[in-house]
């Protein structure tokens, strides 16, 4: 990478979305925040606290993406990729505090005798669905396209505000029909609500660890690098290849297999057509490390792609 930032970065794209994601986020909590107050919606006002909690995580995702395309130097010689998973994993804890909270809030509520909603909350609650999920579509499309587990993890905080709102909207609705005994029941749709909240976080919380822990990705970039560099002359065959995601980066360590008779020079030569095959044939492929080893056909060598 050099010192600056190309134009078509990836994460310039997750960049973009995160200020629209915290524009609507303010908005849509204020309404929500405001409109649950008056019309004596205890699931609503938990439902903006949590767009709250959304604009706050959403600014830890672009923090995450900002430091996460910075370019390597010398004391981060493999670049700063490490803070997306690390913003990811942060964003998906305050998923679930964010849950916690509504949960306390509601068997508080549940426990407490209260009038029923206002009629005119099912209003906003349809409109915040319907934009929630058209966010949660348009942001997870834009993390998906780039791989970024940050931008897909705070699409699924669109996705549990459209399900708490869903069940704010059940639960109210169930209080105006039921009438009077009935007036607790959008405050236990919202704890139900934050059991699948809880389960969607955790389920974005184990990719972003598993980058951490530089886990393998998806198989098919560990096949396209191998049959790229079968296909440079000289190769003879191939062994190890491991491959890690540094952020939005790939990091490749391959075992080469050549003729033992060629020089020093020809094999160092041979590595390097290796390693420009394998960045030209994906962009997103940082570095590859590259070992030579001479043909031994009494060796059973590593063909797992």
């Amino acid at each position: 990478m050099t010192g600056t930032i190309e134009k078509n970065h990836p994460a310039l794209k997750g960049i973009k979305t995160a200020y629209f994601s915290t524009a609507i986020n303010f908005l849509l909590a204020v309404i929500k925040s405001v409109t649950g107050f008056v019309g004596n919606s205890s699931a609503l006002v938990a439902d903006g606290i949590e767009s709250f909690s959304d604009v706050v995580s959403t600014l830890i995702v672009l923090t995450g993406l900002k430091i996460a395309i910075r370019p390597p130097d010398q004391k981060h010689p493999y670049g700063h990729g490490k803070a997306e998973p690390i913003a990811a994993s942060v964003v998906s804890l305050a998923l679930i505090g964010a849950a916690i909270t509504i949960a306390v809030n509601s068997v508080h509520q549940i426990v407490t005798p209260q009038k029923a909603p206002e009629a005119y909350t099912l209003i906003v609650l349809v409109c915040v669905i319907i934009i929630k999920e058209l966010m949660f579509r348009y942001i997870f499309k834009v993390g998906n396209n780039i791989k970024s587990t940050v931008v897909k993890t705070d699409a699924w905080h669109h996705r549990s505000d459209a399900i708490t709102s869903a069940a704010a909207f059940v639960g109210i609705s169930i209080s105006l029909i039921g009438g009077k005994g009935y007036e607790s029941a959008d405050d236990w749709a919202a704890l139900i609500a934050t059991v699948i909240i809880i389960y969607n976080a955790y389920k974005l919380l184990v990719p972003s660890l598993e980058d951490l822990m530089d886990s393998s990705p998806p198989k098919d970039i560990e096949k396209s690098v191998r049959e790229t560099a079968l296909k440079v002359e000289g190769v003879v065959n191939l062994d190890k290849c491991h491959v890690r995601k540094m952020g939005f980066d790939y990091y490749v360590d391959l075992d080469i297999i050549v003729d033992g008779k060629i020089t020093v020079q020809e094999g160092h030569t041979l590595a390097h057509k290796v390693k420009d095959s394998i960045r030209e044939s994906n962009p997103r492929i940082a570095n590859v490390l590259i070992h030579v080893e001479p043909f031994d056909k009494k060796r059973i060598y590593n063909q797992d792609n």
